[in-house]
């Protein structure tokens, strides 16, 4: 999956093509149009002035350094998008912001670069959040991720009904294509379930054989580095998820592993290895728990819909709330929230410090 996804020469995002959007291989709340970036814009700066609030009793002063940290820029539209709205509703908290784009990738940056040239002196780039640790730090920060975690790399556990254990669903090569193979699956990786109700084990008995999900060790190091540098302010994520509990679906025996082309979803991820996207729930209850045991305070975890819904409302309450929404702004605005749409997929997960 991450060779598929991420390889610097024929991995899935480092083409040099349009993947997303209505002309691409699947749709993005960002590909939707500009509202999402806005919404997302309106709620960053009521934090950040919230703060400042305590800040400016505290310090005497209003003219203190923010930040706002974006891991998965893609192409930076979104980020585009953000920027566009603060620079013309909240002139003061965007002269005070830095705005950080974590990205591995000289490719992606490239094209970020390139986006956001009318910016240039706005963002700046680290490849990993780690990188952040050596940097000034403000007095209030925002991490936030769109589609990222979902990405990263998984691995498929089965169970086997008949020996009553685990066991991992390793990729093989037979002639030349990649195929399924059951291998021993560690005690490390069997651990990592974050699943706490009571009768678990009366669960285990009635699973049937071969009943998969998925782990991201890879999602929860990134959750865990993320938390570990915030030392105040938000911690965000917006994605395809579910809790420990509702991964254990009938509904979903063979996992939530998917992939995507022009549109198509897929159980085949194994084919056109580099030529489709990869996908798998977020598990929000082991994230959830993480950012707790690094000390933050989960503040909400809603639908994206509830999320969206609730900024609308601030927004329209403000002195300078905007007028009527175009057709436009409406259509973009059910799209997002309509479970036929982009509404029933996505969660969001707040934490803060």
């Amino acid at each position: 999956m991450d060779l598929a996804l991420y390889c610097p020469d024929c991995g899935f995002y480092e083409k040099e093509k349009d993947n997303i959007g209505k002309g691409g291989d699947f749709l993005t709340s960002v590909s939707v149009g500009g509202l999402f970036g806005e919404l997302l814009a309106f709620q960053f700066s009521e934090w950040l002035e919230a703060e400042d609030g305590t800040h400016h009793t505290k310090h005497g002063t209003r003219d203190l350094t923010v930040r706002i940290v974006e891991a998965g820029a893609h192409d930076g539209q979104l980020a585009g998008d953000i920027l566009s709205w603060l620079c013309g509703h909240r002139e003061g908290t965007f002269d005070r912001l830095e705005y950080y784009i974590v990205e591995p990738s000289p490719r992606r940056r490239g094209w970020q670069q390139e986006k956001l040239k009318d910016f240039h002196e706005k963002v700046k780039w680290v490849p990993e959040i780690s990188a952040l640790q050596a940097t000034p730090e403000p007095t209030q920060t925002i991490i936030f991720s769109n589609e990222l975690l979902d990405a990263m790399p998984v691995h498929r556990l089965g169970w086997d009904a008949t020996g009553k254990k685990w066991f991992e669903w390793g990729v093989a090569l037979q002639k030349d294509r990649f195929i399924w193979s059951r291998m021993p699956a560690t005690e490390e990786h069997v651990s990592r379930f974050t699943f706490h109700a009571p009768d678990f084990d009366k669960l285990l008995d009635v699973l049937p054989d071969g009943f998969t999900v998925e782990i991201s060790p890879a999602a929860e190091a990134w959750w865990r580095a993320a938390a570990g540098i915030l030392r105040h302010g938000k911690l965000l994520a917006i994605d395809y998820g579910f809790t420990a509990q509702e991964q254990f679906s009938p509904s979903r025996p063979n996992g939530t592993l998917r992939a995507y082309h022009r549109h198509q979803v897929t159980d085949d991820v194994l084919a056109n290895p580099g030529e489709q996207d990869l996908t798998a729930h977020v598990n929000f209850s082991a994230i959830q728990k993480i950012g707790e045991e690094a000390g933050l305070r989960t503040e909400s975890f809603n639908r994206q819909p509830q999320f969206l819904t609730r900024i609308v409302e601030k927004m329209f309450k403000q002195s300078d709330a905007p007028g009527k929404w175009s057709a436009n702004q409406a259509r973009q605005f059910q799209t997002l929230t309509h479970p036929e749409h982009l509404g029933r997929a996505f969660r969001v997960l707040v934490q803060s410090r």
